[in-house]
């Protein structure tokens, strides 16, 4: 079932390479027969029952094609990547080694008051300076009710 519905996750039902001929109502195209070693041949359907059988592969409403799938899907990445690591006797790389100082130095800042998470800059004011308010701060006083 899987080897069936692989064919049809990324690619339409049929490639226009494979499209032949439209004459009085009859599509000709090529197709492959899997059940005898693969062998190309030409069918020839009503035009009707053509768009009948190229429908049955179009996605209802709401559902979408799969876009990654296998060992670089985001859901297992990480651990599909270190598994093949560990296959091929790769050496484990050093995420830190990718990035700049400036990365590492907003990796590492923290929050002061309770020295957890991470601390985003947003803004900054000179002690004279007097901050602006921010449009965040009328809407957090803002009340809709």
């Amino acid at each position: 079932m899987l080897k069936y519905l692989a064919r049809y996750t990324h690619r339409v039902a049929i490639s226009n390479g494979r499209l032949l001929s439209l004459d009085n109502g009859q599509v000709r195209f090529r197709w492959r027969d899997s059940r005898h070693d693969n062998r190309s041949s030409v069918m020839r359907l009503d035009a009707v029952e053509f768009i009948r059988r190229f429908l049955l592969h179009v996605l209802p409403a709401g559902f979408v094609k799969i876009r990654h799938f296998g060992l670089l899907a985001n859901r297992n990445r990480r651990q599909a990547l270190a598994l093949c690591r560990l296959h091929l006797c790769a050496p484990v790389a050093d995420p830190s080694l990718l990035l700049t100082e400036q990365q590492k130095s907003a990796l590492s800042r923290c929050c002061p008051q309770c020295k957890c998470g991470t601390l985003r800059v947003i803004a900054c004011c000179s002690a004279v300076e007097t901050p602006r308010p921010s449009l965040a701060l009328h809407c957090a006083a803002f009340d809709s009710s």
